[in-house]
């Protein structure tokens, strides 16, 4: 499978989509050579490589409730709606052990995409670079503008990798991949609508004027790269994977029922597409 890629985009809880479709992919043993993605895709992805069968699961799904998960109130505190010491120390480190040594040792490459809070710029990171810094570059690529602080680290100033690279699709292609398993957490035909607050963002981010530009600019970054994908996968070099139905599971979402609805469904699909997918990656 040399040059082939699975690129994964964020989307908050809609990532239970791709944590399903992962889910199959473990059981069949269909572990692609070189994997990255966005916010809750880059961290679905990490247990990937990690080949930790259900921790997405219980990452996402059964510990959904816990008040330190999601909370309004801790929002309007702190400007924090989700937890991100509990999401990127305890569960990992204490309720739901992630394998560092199963990640560091894998042969698959992995490359997690962040948002350089300065540039507006996408600055990606190699598993070989993380070690021990991956929680990290987890909880950077997963912070969200005005409801997470930013993460510092090695001298840049880091959010959520979707604001500047939503679906790193041509980042893999440049780092030799040319042809692609992608899988999305939006129905085909979603087009992301510009911005109405983008003035409240621009002078909420005084000082931060390449990050409020690539706010303002995601909604045609997002349309363009799904126009660019759509016609690779035309031409036979990408392959797609995302919800059929309708979807009920917003970013913020907290019920366990829903959250598991799909989560099934991306499993469903993936073992639906299974064979097809065989198919492809043999051609």
């Amino acid at each position: 499978m040399k040059g082939i890629g699975l690129v994964l985009e964020g989307g908050g809880m809609r990532g239970v989509y791709t944590a399903g479709v992962l889910q199959f992919f473990m059981e069949k043993e269909l572990y692609i050579p070189y994997v990255i993605g966005v916010s809750a895709g880059a961290c679905n992805g990490s247990s990937y490589i990690s080949k930790q069968k259900e921790r997405n699961k219980m990452t996402n799904i059964d510990y959904i409730t816990h008040p330190d998960y999601i909370s309004y109130r801790r929002f309007f505190q702190k400007r924090e709606l989700f937890g991100m010491d509990f999401l990127f120390h305890d569960l990992p480190m204490k309720h739901v052990p992630f394998n560092f040594e199963a990640f560091i040792h894998s042969e698959q490459r992995f490359v997690v995409g962040t948002t350089d809070c300065h540039t507006g710029q996408a600055v990606y990171y190699d598993k070989d670079e993380l070690n021990k810094d991956l929680l990290t570059i987890l909880r950077a690529s997963s912070s969200l503008p005005f409801v997470a602080p930013m993460v510092e680290f090695q001298g840049k100033t880091l959010l959520d990798g979707g604001i500047s690279d939503p679906i790193p699709l041509k980042k893999s292609e440049q780092d030799g991949n040319k042809r692609n398993i992608v899988i999305l957490t939006r129905n085909e035909g979603y087009v992301k609508k510009k911005s109405s607050m983008f003035w409240v963002a621009k002078q909420k981010l005084k000082g931060y004027e390449g990050l409020a530009d690539s706010l303002y600019n995601r909604y045609r970054v997002y349309n363009e790269t799904v126009t660019y994908m759509e016609q690779k996968e035309r031409e036979g070099n990408v392959f797609i994977l995302r919800p059929k139905r309708k979807l009920e599971v917003g970013r913020v979402e907290r019920n366990p029922e829903r959250l598991e609805a799909l989560y099934n469904e991306g499993y469903n699909d993936a073992k639906e597409q299974f064979e097809p997918l065989s198919e492809w990656l043999n051609k």
